[in-house]
């Protein structure tokens, strides 16, 4: 095994309690986030899938649909902490580690897979963003008057490594109006919560205390930047459904409806 993808799944959950075991249109979320990461993992061989928590029943769980699970301490507080404490639990190290989040079952599709390409040919960091188009920016700007701190955007090199991520819609736009009429995508582009590592990367990330920046923003990819880190950005295609995740009961109200009127995008196990 080369590549650990990790899914973390804490219990722990202030707004949805016990939250990989909700149910949204009768399967559970982690159920979903597990179906599909096997389906992007496909017949890739070197490749190992497991859930790391910290809960019993949630571990079970992930074991009864197949998937291998590992228990990690309650203390960790991120979802890379525990993805790193997955890999070291392996019998072999593995080379990459992927934290693939655990409330976002409905992100787009290929992802991961573009994620573990960029691995694959020398990235230390890699993560997918979306270019948006013109409504797609409207509508984020639209949300964000409402949650200014939902929706994470980047600012890219032309080779794609990352240069800035903040919650903030990044870069300001001169003659937008003009830009309007001669392009149909927006130069911004939206960033989704996938993240895969070499495991020295990794293992420097959760080494460093968190930076001024990173607090601020409340961003943990931002102290690989300021650690020196490079970041691939990986474009990937938008998803069926909106990337964001599952956070409270009114998310899956939204994406059950979302799943009455275009169909179930979860793979079957």
């Amino acid at each position: 095994m080369t590549l650990l993808v990790v899914i973390p799944a804490r219990a722990g959950s202030s707004r949805l309690p016990r939250k990989p075991l909700a149910l949204i249109a009768g399967r559970t979320l982690l159920h979903r986030t597990i179906a599909m990461a096997r389906a992007a993992i496909g017949a890739r061989t070197g490749v190992a899938l497991t859930v790391a928590t910290d809960d019993d029943e949630i571990a079970a769980h992930a074991r009864d649909v197949g998937c291998d699970a590992v228990m990690t301490d309650s203390a960790i507080a991120t979802g890379s902490g525990r993805a790193l404490a997955a890999a070291l639990q392996q019998d072999a190290p593995p080379h990459f580690v992927v934290n693939l989040q655990g409330d976002s079952p409905f992100q787009p599709q290929g992802a991961l897979g573009a994620v573990i390409a960029a691995l694959e040919c020398g990235a230390q960091v890699a993560t997918p963003v979306i270019a948006l188009d013109w409504p797609a920016l409207d509508a984020l700007r639209d949300h964000k008057t409402r949650s200014p701190f939902s929706g994470t955007t980047c600012a890219r090199a032309p080779d794609g490594h990352a240069l800035w991520f903040s919650k903030a819609i990044i870069p300001a736009i001169r003659n937008e109006d003009r830009l309007r009429a001669s392009q149909p995508r927006s130069p911004v582009w939206r960033h989704v919560g996938l993240y895969g590592y070499t495991l020295d990367a990794l293992r420097r990330f959760e080494a460093a205390p968190p930076t001024d920046l990173e607090n601020l923003e409340g961003l943990e990819q931002l102290r690989l930047l300021e650690l020196g880190i490079p970041v691939m950005t990986v474009a990937v295609n938008p998803p069926i459904f909106d990337s964001s995740g599952i956070d409270t009961q009114a998310d899956i109200s939204r994406v059950e409806a979302l799943i009455a009127t275009h169909g179930d995008p979860t793979p079957p196990l």
